[in-house]
């Protein structure tokens, strides 16, 4: 019964049928799209609950729960008793909102239903619904995959409002909502912009340039966008992957001697108790890695053994997969006992993970460090931390809590260094699919500079067009017949 549209559906419906924009044209494009209905808000008891509808058949749906004749004015919420439409049982007095397309969110009519949100009486109205003709329950993701099919949202944007359902930090928030507003796809679609009109240029020089009616230069006009095209795509895609870890989180690893206050660390800076903490060497066996909102930016914080040499066969296992761990760092967090410094142990982090750290800081997408002197509560008050050079530091006590405050100032540059300012700049790459097209774009452009053929190098921007379209979602060959006659005198 909640399976295809029946005639009465359509004929009842308020609104006249309106097609998918990116349907094929064709018989197919004319069979008309069922109507989804869903809990749009969580599961469980709440104060209010939103339950949703779209398709050409919500109209009806919502005539059938409320008996109205007319519907309501649109977008202004109404009050109305909801009625099962068999029984004519009362089911809850609701905040009813009508929204007829293409102005919704999916592009087509949609009913919203702010009920109680007690679970009868959802599960009441979701009943009633499945019982009008032309109804069927959602599947996943489908009211913003009919928003992307109607043109309403573009993949970038459908990315970003996935992001911002599961953002769990306020980089995560700001990434996410620029992403929605379509930064991303405004970018891109400039690019592919200024593909088309190169494109344009050199199909006009293929059909028309015999006969002198172009103007001049118009080759070399081409090179000069498709340079700055490639120019502007090496930037972004040597953005280090900051976008990446932006959405998933970067690695901060924990690692020193054994007995610096690894585990201590991990514990204040997750503010719960992570890792056994205890005075003695080799407590910490494995990696134990906890997710950390710090300083606004998500972070896999991972806490490791302590590096050491001649110790049990178990421990040297954990003793690998601390240094292992350590080449997959995006910030290491090197951790040294403040009042026990002039330690082999010490000495040997120094030389063998801080120096070579320490060496490699300037180069780019490098692993980076913030050297933390631990205990500095057992220091004399009028001694120094250590009688040798060190490299840049910071003192912090554990288990006092002093020097947590720059401790965390220091971790919110490097993280906005690693993943990315979301406030500022241009718009991050946040998907692995976002690099893959936008490098198969640059070197489908490498391929035009090397071609000694015309027609070579338009079939190179068409790939590198068809590139940026993957990315988006959307574009046509249509666009570059409709640039030729508006960009060029072509009969001067």
């Amino acid at each position: 019964m909640w399976r295809g549209l029946s005639a009465l559906a359509t004929q009842a419906a308020w609104a006249p049928l309106r097609l998918c924009a990116r349907c094929s044209t064709g018989a197919e494009s004319l069979v008309p799209r069922s109507t989804i209905f869903a809990l749009s808000s969580g599961q469980g008891r709440c104060a209010i609950a939103v339950i949703r509808t779209s398709g050409p058949a919500s109209g009806l749906a919502l005539r059938s729960l409320t008996a109205l004749r007319e519907p309501p004015p649109a977008r202004k919420a109404c009050l109305r008793l909801l009625r099962h439409p068999c029984s004519g049982e009362p089911l809850d007095r609701s905040l009813i909102l009508w929204f007829p397309g293409p102005q919704s969110f999916t592009g087509e009519d949609c009913v919203e239903l702010h009920v109680h949100g007690g679970p009868a009486v959802v599960s009441g109205v979701l009943q009633a619904l499945g019982s009008v003709p032309g109804l069927r329950p959602a599947e996943a993701g489908e009211f913003t995959r009919r928003a992307f099919a109607n043109g309403k949202l573009s993949l970038p944007e459908v990315e970003g409002l996935a992001d911002l359902i599961h953002a769990e930090t306020e980089a995560q928030r700001r990434q996410a909502l620029r992403q929605l507003d379509g930064e991303l796809s405004q970018l891109c679609q400039g690019w592919a912009k200024a593909l088309t009109k190169a494109l344009a240029h050199v199909e006009a020089y293929i059909d028309f340039g015999e006969d002198d009616n172009l103007e001049e230069g118009v080759l070399e006009q081409a090179d000069r966008d498709v340079r700055a095209l490639e120019a502007a795509l090496g930037s972004h895609l040597r953005d280090a992957r900051r976008g990446q870890r932006l959405r998933s989180g970067a690695n901060v690893v924990v690692a020193g001697p054994s007995n610096a206050g690894k585990s201590s660390l991990v514990n204040l800076l997750s503010q719960k108790p992570v890792s056994i903490v205890s005075s003695e060497p080799g407590t910490t066996r494995d990696v134990l890695e906890t997710p950390v909102d710090l300083a606004g930016f998500p972070v896999l914080l991972s806490d490791t053994a302590g590096l050491r040499e001649g110790v049990g066969t178990i421990e040297q296992e954990g003793v690998r997969r601390a240094r292992q761990r350590l080449e997959q760092a995006d910030i290491i967090l090197g951790v040294l006992d403040a009042s026990d410094l002039a330690s082999a142990s010490s000495r040997s982090f120094l030389d063998t993970v801080v120096s070579p750290l320490v060496a490699q800081s300037h180069s780019s997408g490098g692993r980076r460090l913030l050297l933390l002197l631990n205990k500095s509560d057992l220091l004399p008050a009028t001694a120094p931390a250590c009688d040798t050079a060190l490299p840049p530091h910071l003192l912090l006590s554990c288990h006092t809590g002093a020097g947590v405050d720059s401790l965390l100032q220091a971790l919110k540059t490097e993280l906005a260094a690693v993943c990315g300012d979301p406030s500022t700049g241009p718009p991050l790459l946040t998907r692995a699919r976002h690099q893959y097209h936008l490098q198969g774009c640059l070197e489908a452009l490498g391929h035009y500079q090397l071609a000694t053929d015309l027609a070579l190098a338009a079939e190179a921007l068409r790939q590198a067009r068809r590139q940026l379209s993957h990315l988006t979602g959307g574009g046509g060959t249509e666009e570059i017949l409709d640039l030729i006659f508006q960009d060029f005198c072509v009969g001067k």
